[in-house]
Formats: structure tokens, C-alpha cells, sequence
């Protein structure tokens, strides 16, 4: 099964893009398609299925064959399945064929392409190359493979986003990507090399045991003596910054919009940018023992939720609105996984996954509606032309603005998840804490600033720009409302499901990823962990409160409430994620303040009512706001100038050291000389060679004579050297 999973995108790509001629175009499409469907289903069971108690160290592997065998480099490749994989594997393939749905109506006819184009079929190709690559990404047992992947996605989405390739705006948004993801790629080779030279292994059943041992191990790097796991994780998470677009290596995410909208969707909801979070939740057991790399990935990670909303604030196009709201909401994974609260950095990538992938589609039922119009200044009153795109989206925007009822159970997907990363981020404590919790708390009230905006530009308010594009404005076909219906379903529900999964009370989490672990409380007043035959130490009374921690003492009390103290006790490497000894934040998170857990919710309220305000009550406002801070304006719209100081800086430079080296070192040197010595020097010595030819008996009479008068002088001073 697990086979038949990763493979089956793969061979949908392969017809499709190779046998639409004798299939035909609508028959290979529909090949992809129901390929990506039968992966999903296949990811459903196991996901649901999946007992990590059935497995020793709470996973399995599948071996499928010997890859690369090089002395004591041993790369079979394998299919890994843990809770972690699974998550990913739904989040993946769940995605992936609700877009190829929705492509059967967005990509139905393309401005881009002449009527006899065959283009469909190369599109649908893509998408499912991209799966398979994603797929093996996450499969991954060690990492080289799961390189190959990465490196795959990094091919895929630089096909997709040049999609277009008549447009040379589309050509340079792809090469900008597939750059800006090489530098994070090189940092990530690094930390590969590095863990190989120190553990002689990089297979994950070997580098995920060795994360202590590592902390007590330097090595040389850079002419200085580092911390072997501080300076591996944090080459990882270079890697991690450039695929998951972190602050410095952000630069290539909105570029994707230059590609077909549900190119954006696939990216930015389930597939690349999530990769990065998925590695620094795969490496937990290495990045638990290196503080120096999390604290980094704490402040990147808080860094980039600011900056993106902040940018998100003042976007025209609606599809750039919502990538920068993915960038945003990448940092409050990254932050989460920062604290070592791995399963709340899960938990915001699985849900994010549903609600963000039908904002990026009912985006495309908008533009699709509005004739590929993607400047919100010229929409305005469409919720009535387009009402079940405009639902999707009410119900997408109220899941990534966080609506809920803090202390309950009620609320959309985003309310669960968001909440969890603020409360984890506040419960690390220290300076670094209340940096990033402020940082995010600013960035929740910019999200539903830019979000509210969005809706409110698009569906209220009167109609604005061309008037015969609104009057002719329409509801998408079904192929592009089923799949926003079912993503909404993941909007709505997936967070209260799998809350307590997720960021219920420590043993819940534990067993939902195969982590053991030991009531404190029991060892300390009992005398013993009460430990069943599972190995997890679970004692007589963990049922007092499994059925509703979020109600309870879990999320409605400032006291710890509750006598039971459940701690991770895994050893690195057994069990999907790994806490270190140290580590309490996942069970702290549980009794912060009730203030911080009404935060968010505040936080929500006031960019609804400053968004209300701008764009409903007195519209306007923002362009006298922009008109009194034309300086603040510019900055937010220009992305603040890391586009020009990154030309500047770098593009320039290069660019012009390139030019030298091409015209004066290939040009003049290289050139010149092959050049000058054909044309020069050989023809110079050829008429000379020429004029020896004379052909009169006595000039080689006399050539010969000189010749053995140096030999005989020559012959004659060696010997008597």
C-alpha cells in the first residue's frame, strides 16, 4: 500500500505527460487525477490506521531497494512511516488531488495558450511530478533521499511557476525561486556533510539516536571550533529558511503567483513551503540538544510572522495578500518547533494546510469570475454574483484569523492552532518568549487587518473598475466548488478533532506520536509510574482528564490544576518527535495566564474592527493614511526594499563580475588567444617555414652542413662536461 502511494503520482505524471496523444487530453488529465485520488484515500487509511504501539520505536520501514553503496555510505532507499510521515502524507496528497479538480475548471481555457495548444496535459504532468517529489521527500529513511526529494520539488515548482513561458515575468520568477532555494540548499549539504563525517551514517535510524552524543562533540568549521549538533542543526535550518521562504531567504515566495493559481495553492498549502517545518520536526531529536540553533529558529521564525503581515498589510493583488499571509503564518511554525512544541508546529502546518489552500482557490474562482482581474481595487460588491466562493472564503478567512471562543471548544481550525503556537510561545519564558509571543500576537492583529481587507475589497462595498467585467462576473463550474466545499470542511473541523492530539495534555500527545512517557506525580507520591504493558507508563487515572483537557484544567485554569505531570521519556529517535529532558513547555503551555489566551482573540477583534473602519465605514481612510505616511506606505508596498538591497547587493556585483569575466577573461584572454595564435603566430611561422622550401639543392646543401656542425659542437661540449 505504502507502494503503491508513493509511486502512483509518479506513473499518473508519466502518462499524462508522455501517452496524452494516444489517450487524449482529457482522458490523461483525468488518469493524473484519479491517480492523486487513490494516493489520498491510501493516506487516509493509513493515517487513521496507523497504531504507533504496533511498531517498535513507534514506526516502520518499508525497504524497496539498494540505492547508492559507497564504503560506509549505505542509501537503500525505504519508505519510513511514523505519525509524522502520516500527517504529511494527508496534508500532501488531500491538497494535490482537490487541485487537480479544481484544474479541470480553471485551466479549461488559458489566455496564455493558442486554442490548438495541448497544454492541459503537461500542466496536470507537473502537478503530479510535484506530488510524487514531495511524497518521496516525507517517505524519506534517510537523508539523502529525502534530499532527492527536496531537490525534486525544487525542479517541480520551477516548471510550475514558469509555467507561462512566453511571459518573461513568469521565466524570472522561476529562476529567482529555484536560486534563492540553492543558497538554502547549500547550507543544507553542509549539515548533511557534517552529520556524515560525525556519525559516519545519515540514515535517521542512526543521526536521530546520536543528539546527545553530538552536544558533546567540536569540530572544525570555518577555521573555528564549534559545537557539533549546534552548528549541524543550524545548517539544517538553513535549508529549512530557504525552502519555507524564512526572513533572508523570503524573497522567491510571492514570485509563484506568476504561475497558474492553483500552482499557488499546491506551493503554498501542502507541499514546498511546508517542507522546511516538516525537517526541523523530523530532526527534533539533533535540534532538542543544540539551544544556540533553536533560539535562532525562535527568533527567525517571530521575525518572519512580523514582517510578512506587516507587508500583507498594503498588497493590491489578491493572490500576493495571500502569500505573504503563508510566510507569516511559516514563522508561527517555526516558532513553535523553536520552543520544542513540535506537534503544535504540526498542528498549525496540517490545519493551515486546508484553510490556506482554499483561500489560494477561491482566489482563483474570483480571478476566474473577474476575468483574471488580480488587482482587489477593481472588484468590490461580488458576494452576491459568486456566493458560494464568497462563503469558502468567509469560511477560510475566519479560520486563519483565529475565530473562537478562547476557554471552549468552539472555533474554526486556525483558532486551535494559532492559539497553541501563541500560548507555547508564551510558556518558554525568558526574553526570548516574550519576544516572539509579542512579535506574533502583532502579526494575529496585522492577519486579520489584511485578511478582513481582502473580503471586504472583494464581496462588499460597491462595484468598482470595469463595469462589463462586473456585469458579466460569474460562479465558477463544480470542478472548482467541490474541492473548495471539501477544504472547507478541513477548515472548519480539523482543529477541534485533533486538538487534543495535537496540544492536549503530554501523555495524549505522546501517544499520538508514539512517544513514551511517565506521570511525575505518580513516581513521586506512589512510588512507581504505574506502567501498563504498552511501555508508555500511563497510570490508573489518566482518563480523569483525557476526555476534555481542553475544557478543563488544560485551557480554562492559570493553576496546574490537575497532579498528574506527564514528561517525554523516549531516548532520541524512538517516537515521531523527541523532547529533551529539559523541555516542559508543551505541558506549561496548558496553564499560561487567561490573558494570553484571550490575546489572540483580542488580537483578531481589533484588525476586523481597523479593517471594518477602513474599508466599510469611511473608505477613505487608506488613502489618506497612505498620503499622510507616504514614507511608511512605500516601505510596506516595496516589500521593505529587500528585493532592491538584495540587487544591489548582490545581483549587481554579480552580474558585473560575470560580465568581466565573460568579455575580458572568456573575450579578450581565452578568445583572444586561441585567436591570436591562429591567425597570428601560425601563419607567421608557416611563411617562414615557406620561405625555407626554396627548392634551390644548395640551400639544403648548407642547411645540412649547419645542422651537423651544432650536433658535432653540441656532442663535443657534453662529453667534455
Amino acid at each position: 500500500m505504502e507502494t503503491i502511494l508513493l509511486f502512483a503520482p509518479l506513473v499518473g505524471a508519466v502518462i499524462c505527460g508522455f501517452s496524452w496523444r494516444l489517450i487524449g487530453e482529457q482522458a490523461a488529465c483525468a488518469t493524473a487525477t484519479g491517480f492523486l485520488f487513490l494516493s489520498m484515500i491510501l493516506s487516509w487509511i493509513i493515517f487513521l490506521g496507523f497504531d504507533p504501539e504496533a511498531h517498535s520505536g513507534g514506526f516502520y520501514t518499508e525497504p524497496l531497494f539498494t540505492w547508492i553503496a559507497s564504503g560506509s555510505l549505505d542509501t537503500s532507499w525505504g519508505i519510513r512511516i511514523d505519525r509524522l510521515t502520516a500527517i504529511m502524507l494527508i496534508v500532501i496528497t488531500t491538497v494535490s488531488a482537490l487541485v487537480h479538480l479544481y484544474s479541470f475548471g480553471y485551466m479549461a481555457h488559458d489566455e496564455n495558450f493558442k486554442e490548438n495548444e495541448s497544454y492541459r496535459p503537461r500542466f496536470f504532468a507537473y502537478l503530479s511530478f510535484f506530488t510524487f517529489t514531495m511524497l518521496v521527500l516525507v517517505t524519506a529513511d534517510n537523508l539523502l533521499q529525502l534530499f532527492f526529494g527536496w531537490e525534486g520539488v525544487g525542479v517541480a515548482s520551477y516548471l510550475l511557476i514558469g509555467f507561462y513561458y512566453r511571459k518573461p515575468s513568469a521565466g524570472a520568477a522561476a529562476m529567482k525561486a529555484f536560486i534563492v532555494n540553492r543558497v538554502g540548499d547549500f547550507g543544507f549539504l553542509l549539515g548533511i556533510f557534517a552529520l556524515f563525517w560525525m556519525a559516519d551514517s545519515i540514515n535517521f535510524d542512526v543521526v536521530l539516536a546520536m543528539g546527545p552524543e553530538l552536544a558533546e562533540q567540536t569540530f572544525s568549521f570555518l577555521g573555528y571550533e564549534v559545537n557539533a549538533v549546534n552548528t549541524i542543526a543550524f545548517l539544517l535550518f538553513v535549508g529549512a529558511m530557504g525552502k519555507s521562504a524564512q526572513l533572508f531567504l523570503h524573497t522567491w515566495l510571492p514570485d509563484p503567483m506568476e504561475g497558474p493559481t492553483p500552482v499557488s495553492a499546491l506551493i503554498h498549502a501542502a507541499t514546498m513551503v511546508t517542507a522546511g517545518v516538516f525537517l526541523v520536526c523530523r530532526m527534533s531529536p539533533i535540534m532538542e540538544y543544540a539551544p544556540f540553533a533553536t533560539n535562532f529558529i525562535i527568533f527567525i521564525g517571530a521575525a518572519t510572522a512580523f514582517f510578512a503581515a506587516t507587508v500583507g498589510l498594503v498588497q493590491n493583488d489578491i493572490k500576493r495578500v495571500i502569500a505573504y499571509s503563508t510566510c507569516s503564518q511559516l514563522g508561527y511554525m517555526f516558532v513553535a518547533a523553536g520552543v520544542g512544541v513540535y506537534s503544535v508546529a504540526m498542528f498549525h502546518l496540517f490545519t493551515h494546510a486546508f484553510f490556506k489552500a482554499m483561500l489560494f482557490l477561491g482566489a482563483g474562482s474570483v480571478i476566474h469570475a473577474m476575468h483574471h482581474e488580480q488587482d482587489m481595487r477593481n472588484y468590490g460588491g461580488l458576494r452576491k454574483k459568486i456566493p458560494y466562493t464568497f462563503w469558502a472564503m468567509m469560511i477560510g478567512t475566519l479560520a486563519i484569523t483565529g475565530v473562537g471562543i478562547p476557554t471552549t471548544y468552539f472555533g474554526f481550525a486556525g483558532f486551535f492552532s494559532k492559539d497553541a503556537v501563541v500560548e507555547s510561545a508564551f510558556a518558554f519564558g525568558g526574553g526570548l518568549g516574550q519576544y516572539a509571543f509579542w512579535m506574533l500576537i502583532v502579526a494575529a492583529v496585522f492577519t486579520s487587518f489584511y485578511s478582513w481587507r481582502l473580503m471586504f475589497l472583494t464581496f462588499f462595498g460597491e462595484p468598482r473598475g470595469d463595469k462589463h467585467t462586473h456585469d458579466h462576473a460569474h460562479e465558477s463550474p463544480w470542478t472548482m466548488l467541490v474541492p473548495l466545499g471539501a477544504l472547507a470542511i478541513g477548515a472548519i473541523f480539523s482543529g477541534v478533532v485533533w486538538y487534543n492530539s495535537f496540544f492536549g495534555k503530554t501523555d495524549q500527545v505522546a501517544q499520538f506520536f508514539g512517544v513514551e512517557y511517565v506521570d511525575t506525580y505518580a513516581d513521586e507520591h506512589h512510588g512507581d509510574d504505574h506502567g501498563t504493558d504498552d511501555g508508555h507508563g500511563e497510570d490508573s487515572h489518566a482518563d480523569d482528564h483525557a476526555a476534555d483537557a481542553y475544557a478543563t484544567d488544560s485551557h480554562g485554569d492559570e493553576s496546574h490544576g490537575s497532579d498528574h505531570h506527564y514528561v517525554f521519556t523516549s531516548p532520541p529517535g524512538e517516537g515521531a518527535i523527541h523532547a529533551g529532558p529539559d523541555n516542559d513547555v508543551l505541558n506549561e503551555a496548558h496553564y499560561v495566564p487567561t490573558w494570553v489566551k484571550w490575546s489572540p482573540a483580542i488580537a483578531m477583534v481589533i484588525g476586523l474592527a481597523v479593517a471594518y473602519l477602513f474599508y466599510i465605514a469611511i473608505p477613505s481612510l487608506p488613502r489618506r493614511w497612505a498620503e499622510t505616511n507616504p514614507i511608511l506606505y512605500r516601505f510596506l508596498l516595496n516589500k521593505w526594499y529587500f528585493d532592491e538591497i538584495y540587487d544591489a547587493v548582490f545581483v549587481r556585483p554579480a552580474v558585473a563580475l560575470g560580465r568581466f569575466l565573460w568579455k575580458g577573461g572568456d573575450g579578450r584572454v581565452i578568445d583572444g588567444g586561441i585567436n591570436g595564435l591562429a591567425m597570428g603566430i601560425i601563419p607567421f611561422l608557416t611563411r617562414l617555414a615557406g620561405r625555407a622550401q626554396s627548392g634551390y639543392i644548395f640551400h639544403y646543401a648548407f642547411a645540412m652542413v649547419l645542422g651537423i656542425v651544432v650536433l658535432v659542437t653540441w656532442m663535443t661540449l657534453a662529453a667534455g662536461g
